[in-house]
């Protein structure tokens, strides 16, 4: 995803996905969630009766990871400033981006300065507190390309033809050199291998750190579409078969060093329109799911018009991760121009939407302008207009089974909802919502408000139903 410009989705994929994909996945059979019955709790991670998984601290407090994308570029590469001010704003949670291109711009050379400026970002974040998932960033395969990724002695195209579209970079994807550069990373040995190593590398390097959480496998992946196929069936074939393969490949890799960490899986870019992967089922104890929650015509420059958008894809996205218990991050989300009434709109909906889906996000991106532009804060670094749901009060950390949690930014107020356990619950309530100390009604529970660290903890006797609500 770019920082600054609208990402455009590609109108040859939006007319094959449009024709109406939805019911085409539909009836391509999910995996089947289980039933809800009684709670089930691992050590690292709680599942609710209603199918959601949350990672646990060492606690065993459900986690909700909330933060920033981060340093695609190499002009906002992160300081430990950066990571400070992160913790500042009130973010748990950095989706570090990083690129295969510069850990390896030439074939089994590793750029020693890039990983030394990854563990920086790492050793701040360990100071700070801050959960880190390192994505393995990719936009239309790589700089051949004139995007990012892949370094280009790992691109190969067999002469195929690219065209560059301008006006709309996502329909990069979709020229012949593009789509063939995917197939041979998929399935040239040597590819594979290179990729494979790069990751026992980067865990080996990185797997020690407190503050990592996990890895992001592969942003946002893609293919080579079969003759007459349409987006929906590529997709599903590329998920079930390449991808999947892939993922197995890599998960294989960084379990040779690191079985601590979590692995997350990206679907294609179709789950934008409340389509179900079709990726397989993994043997591994300590998966994630990170899709990303983008819609097509707010990125192309639209104001959001209130149409079915959110409510299909919160509908097609949890059968997955449910089904395979699995915490459902959402990698990336965030509007081009926040500032318009629907996208201010969209803002809002999506933010109930992964309170009750979600055990985390990050959004895109973590920068500040005036003018617009996928940057969430404005220059004086505080919430882009439009943002403000995003930037609200949220349990960081909770001692038992997570319930039901909503904020409204127009008015304040905040309700959180559990089933408690042993320990505190952590509740960030930032200064910038609530400039006196906030109003604090609760049952079942006692609550402390601590002004300077904008927090409130909460204590409860195992068992207790408690509720909280905020307000100003």
């Amino acid at each position: 995803m770019p920082s600054f410009l609208p990402r455009a989705a590609a109108c040859l994929a939006l007319a094959a996905a449009a024709a109406l994909a939805i019911p085409t996945a539909a009836a391509a059979a999910p995996p089947t969630p289980p039933p809800p019955a009684a709670a089930a709790v691992k050590s690292d991670r709680i599942t609710t009766p209603d199918g959601r998984t949350f990672i646990t601290d060492q606690q065993g407090r459900a986690l909700q990871l909330r933060g920033f994308n981060a340093a695609k570029y190499v002009h906002d590469r992160l300081t430990p400033a950066e990571v400070a001010a992160m913790a500042d704003q009130g973010a748990t949670f950095l989706r570090l981006v990083v690129q295969w291109q510069y850990f390896e711009p030439e074939q089994g050379e590793y750029d020693e300065a890039y990983f030394d400026y990854v563990e920086s970002v790492l050793d701040a974040a360990d100071r700070e507190g801050v959960h880190v998932m390192l994505d393995m960033h990719q936009d239309v395969y790589g700089p051949v390309f004139g995007a990012s990724g892949a370094p280009e002695w790992a691109t190969r195209t067999d002469g195929l033809p690219f065209v560059d579209d301008p006006d709309n970079w996502f329909n990069n994807y979709f020229q012949p050199a593009v789509m063939r550069a995917f197939t041979h990373l998929y399935d040239d040995a040597d590819l594979r291998a290179a990729q494979q190593q790069l990751w026992v590398e980067i865990a080996d390097r990185f797997g020690g750190h407190d503050s990592l959480i996990g890895y992001d496998l592969f942003n946002e992946p893609f293919g080579e579409f079969a003759e007459g196929e349409d987006w929906v069936t590529a997709s599903a074939r590329m998920e079930s078969t390449k991808i999947s393969d892939m993922y197995e490949r890599l998960i294989g890799a960084i379990r040779s060093v690191d079985d601590e960490s979590w692995i997350f899986l990206e679907p294609t870019v179709l789950v934008g329109y409340g389509v179900p992967t079709q990726l397989r089922t993994f043997d591994d104890p300590k998966l994630g799911y990170a899709p990303h929650f983008y819609n097509t015509g707010v990125e192309e420059g639209g104001d959001w018009p209130g149409d079915d958008f959110v409510v299909n894809y919160e509908a097609a996205i949890s059968a997955y991760p449910t089904a395979n218990r699995m915490p459902l991050i959402v990698g990336e989300w965030g509007v081009p121009n926040s500032r318009t009434p629907g996208n201010a709109a969209l803002v809002a909906a999506q933010v109930a939407s992964m309170e009750r889906f979600a055990s985390g996000w990050a959004m895109w991106y973590w920068c500040r302008a005036d003018g617009g532009g996928y940057c969430a804060m404005d220059a004086s670094g505080n919430a882009a207009p439009g943002n403000e749901p995003a930037f609200g009060p949220y349990a960081r950390a909770i001692a038992g089974m997570p319930g039901a949690e909503h904020f409204d930014a127009a008015s304040g107020a905040y309700t959180l909802s559990y089933t408690a356990a042993g320990g505190p619950t952590d509740v960030w309530v930032p200064s910038s919502v609530y400039a006196t100390s906030p109003k604090v009604t609760i049952t079942g529970g006692k609550a402390h408000y601590d002004k300077k660290k904008q927090t409130l903890r909460i204590t409860a006797k195992p068992g207790a139903a408690v509720s909280v609500t905020l307000g100003r």
